[in-house]
């Protein structure tokens, strides 16, 4: 084992980001989860959470959509295949660092 530092996706590795990829990669590729949900699962404030999700936005690691359900507008979120790719990618680096092979 060496003492180079063990490097893991920041974005991600975030503990909000990470509970936002978490619930968003759980569902197939072709679903999204409304804004209100994801608050109130995560029992996040709007404010932190918009926060959070235009980090991932930023990353491509989402996209956000917006829509009229009758006369209320929703926010509909649904991670991108750069996201699935870059979570999927975190946990192998993650399992790699867990066993001590992850030095970068």
């Amino acid at each position: 084992m060496t003492d180079a530092a063990i490097i893991l996706n920041e974005t991600i590795h975030q503990a909000t980001r990470l509970r936002i990829m978490t619930l968003l990669v759980g569902q197939p590729e072709t679903d999204r989860l409304a804004y209100g949900f994801i608050q109130k699962t995560l029992g996040l404030t709007g404010g932190n959470l918009t926060i959070h999700l235009r980090r991932l936005e930023d990353a491509d690691y989402l996209v956000l959509s917006k829509e009229f359900v009758g006369v209320k507008p929703r926010t509909w979120v649904q991670a991108t295949r750069a996201g699935r790719r870059a979570f999927a990618e975190y946990l192998s680096d993650l399992e790699k660092a867990l066993n001590g092979q992850l030095h970068r």
